[in-house]
């Protein structure tokens, strides 16, 4: 589908990746994977044709439909959700509006026995054959089953987009590459913004759909699920494996294992070679088997080992001004966009030197009340800030707020003062922008890069509030270590707005926790919230859990007396036996949801088919008498509702043998 040949591509002197070369098949799932600043985004830039490489070919067939969703883009504001998810049908709207204009014309016409009008007619049926095979007719309820799968309300579709939090805003945009089929998906962090139903349901929809996928992300679990093939792109070499992620994890430490046996073996064979020449290049007698050695020697293919990329960015935080001992009080403070009420009545205190947590659905006010803090939008109610409080915040979109034009260390020099200038390149190495990378322009750096360079602003000036958006969304695994312990070591106050619960467990002491419009104060760590809600993962909160009867609930005798778990991230031995025995429980109570489910959608597809089948039975009666036999109403909606049908029992049957595989588990 699209073929890859001898890809180079340099921002300097040293490549970024060179002789690149692999094809993308159809049904292809690709995970593309790599430490942040090694090329995937890239990758998926040429792959789309917005970027273009150094050097090699990239062919992509003509009629190859590409699907492309960057991790930054510019968002509309100015349309409602419907509106902007209908624009992926803008080339099925287009051929709409040509087969009305046809219709219109051939009612308004009268001379039936003419060329023009039977090739016309020959024409309108072409079109509108392949405008029900692209499924128009079904394009709205399609629309509806993707916004509602990636977790919006039907009572959201209506809202103007601009009510939104970014990450909504996101979900709209990979709704609308959803719904236009295209042949290949080239996917860069989708799962950044989406809760844990959402990224089952884009699973499952990656699963089901026919295209190609080429797929960036952190999220180890999704990656595995979906991927059916490795690219790695790592110290510049690109490297296929046709195995899902966890399998390329044991084949890539297998391979460098077996590499460093071969290269240890051929380095002894090459010394012994040398030694061989060095005691008998002076004998006569031994002068034709030193040829021999030294030939041997000329003709052997060094062994290369996989390098192994251990460049790893480092983060302290400087020492900050005492501030007043609350640095935060909210009174019956409340923020409404027009009609919807995003939160009222909140009423919170934060102390010097707490660590909290933000958490809950994406769109219930968590960023929102960021903005309060900042005084970025207007509020009502009572909002304080503290004596000598100076906030250091990282947003959640301030990677697109950096200027594209300038290069890394002109970013920094810019807002760097006094003799903190002294030590830009030294700031710039502890990050990973070292020697040539500073020179390299913010419009070329990945998502995890230009989150490192915005994260830098935060060590210019000593600050004694943190408040940080999300920020660990573009960060890989190692980086994300690497700045909890930051945050740990910190000795001002912060508060951290995340979804990732491995990224708060051990860091926050109190956790907010934002829904229907109310804010509710945790007190603990993140385990110790989890365990009050009895859910496993911060993405479920807003489900329907049913915790109204938990007093007269008769639980298991494990589940009974459960000791809390304390703050520090290291849990008791029996408190990790009865968390682990927890989480078995939810698991199995996740099981039956999904069965319920599936059953659910087994009898609504039965009672679909049913339905379709009685009209044809009624189109079929009525299309038999010779006043109805010309009617093109009639034979446009019986061909439409039989394509439905045999769809419909295409899908009855999938759905059939999932639900047998789940009454078989």
């Amino acid at each position: 589908m699209i073929s890859v040949e001898g890809l180079k591509v340099e921002f300097g002197v040293k490549p970024l990746f060179v002789d690149a070369s692999f094809v993308i098949n159809d049904r292809d799932r690709i995970a593309l994977v790599g430490k942040n600043g090694a090329g995937k985004s890239t990758m998926l830039k040429i792959l789309c044709g917005q970027q273009k490489p150094t050097a090699g070919i990239v062919s992509v067939p003509n009629d190859c439909r590409v699907g492309y969703l960057p991790q930054v883009m510019i968002l509309q504001d100015d349309t409602t959700v419907r509106e902007e998810a209908q624009k992926a049908f803008a080339d099925i709207t287009k051929m709409k509006e040509r087969l009305d204009n046809m219709n219109q014309e051939l009612a308004e016409r009268t001379d039936y026995e003419s060329e023009s009008y039977l090739a016309l007619i020959e024409k309108y049926t072409t079109e509108h054959e392949r405008y029900m095979m692209m499924g128009a007719e079904s394009r709205e309820a399609e629309l509806e089953r993707t916004l509602l799968g990636l977790g919006f309300l039907r009572t959201d579709f209506e809202r103007p987009t601009s009510e939104f939090s970014g990450g909504w805003r996101m979900r709209i945009e990979l709704a609308k590459i959803l719904l236009q089929k295209p042949d290949v998906l080239l996917l860069d962090e989708p799962t950044n913004h989406l809760d844990i139903e959402s990224i089952q349901w884009l699973e499952q929809f990656l699963a089901q759909s026919s295209s190609a996928v080429v797929l960036v992300s952190h999220d180890r679990a999704f990656i595995n699920n979906v991927s059916n093939r490795t690219l790695e792109i790592s110290c510049g070499r690109v490297v296929d494996y046709k195995v899902k992620y966890n399998e390329y994890v044991v084949l890539r430490k297998e391979r460098r294992e077996q590499q460093l046996r071969a290269y240890e073996n051929q380095q002894k064979e090459m010394a012994d070679m040398k030694a061989f020449i060095e005691r008998f290049r002076y004998q006569a007698t031994k002068a034709v088997q030193v040829q021999q050695k030294i030939k041997q020697l000329e003709k052997i293919v060094p062994i290369e080992i996989d390098e192994v990329d251990n460049s790893a960015m480092h983060l302290k935080f400087p020492p900050c001004l005492r501030s007043g001992d609350y640095p935060i009080i909210c009174d019956e403070v409340r923020k409404d966009y027009g009609a919807h009420t995003v939160f009222d009545h909140v009423t919170l205190t934060i102390k010097r030197g707490e660590k909290v947590a933000f958490v809950g659905k994406n769109g219930e006010g968590k960023s929102t009340l960021v903005k309060c803090i900042m005084g970025e939008i207007p509020f009502t109610g009572e909002l304080k800030v503290g004596h000598n409080i100076q906030i250091g915040y990282f947003a959640q979109n301030q990677a697109q707020l950096l200027d594209e034009s300038l290069t890394v260390f002109q970013t920094i020099d810019h807002v760097a003062k006094g003799e903190i200038r002294l030590r830009i390149n030294d700031i710039l190495g502890a990050f990973m922008f070292g020697g040539e990378e500073s020179d390299k322009k913010v419009k070329v750096l990945s998502g995890g890069e230009r989150s490192r360079l915005a994260m830098i602003r935060l060590l210019l000036e000593p600050v004694n509030l943190l408040i940080l958006d999300e920020p660990t969304n573009h960060l890989d695994m190692p980086s994300k270590d690497v700045l909890k312990e930051a945050i740990k070591a910190f000795d001002g106050t912060a508060i951290i707005v995340s979804h990732d619960r491995e990224f708060l467990d051990g860091l926050v002491t109190k956790v907010y926790e934002f829904g229907d419009g109310k804010v509710r104060e945790h007190l603990g760590g993140i385990y110790d919230f989890l365990q009050a809600k009895k859910i496993t993962e911060l993405n479920e909160l807003g489900k329907d859990v049913d915790n109204s009867h938990v007093g007269n609930k008769t639980f298991p005798a494990w589940e009974q007396n459960i000791p809390t778990l304390g703050t520090k991230n290291e849990p008791s031995a029996k408190s990790e036996e009865v968390l682990s025995k927890a989480l078995s429980y939810a698991e199995r109570k996740e099981q039956q949801k999904r069965r319920n489910r599936a059953e659910k959608a087994v009898k609504e597809s039965e009672a679909k088919i049913e339905k379709m089948e009685q009209r044809i039975k009624e189109l079929d009666e009525l299309l038999m008498q010779p006043e109805n036999a010309s009617d093109m109403t009639l034979v446009t909606e019986y061909t439409s509702t039989k394509k439905c049908l045999d769809e419909e029992v295409e899908r009855w049957e999938k759905l059939s043998e999932t639900l047998e595989s789940m009454i078989s588990n």
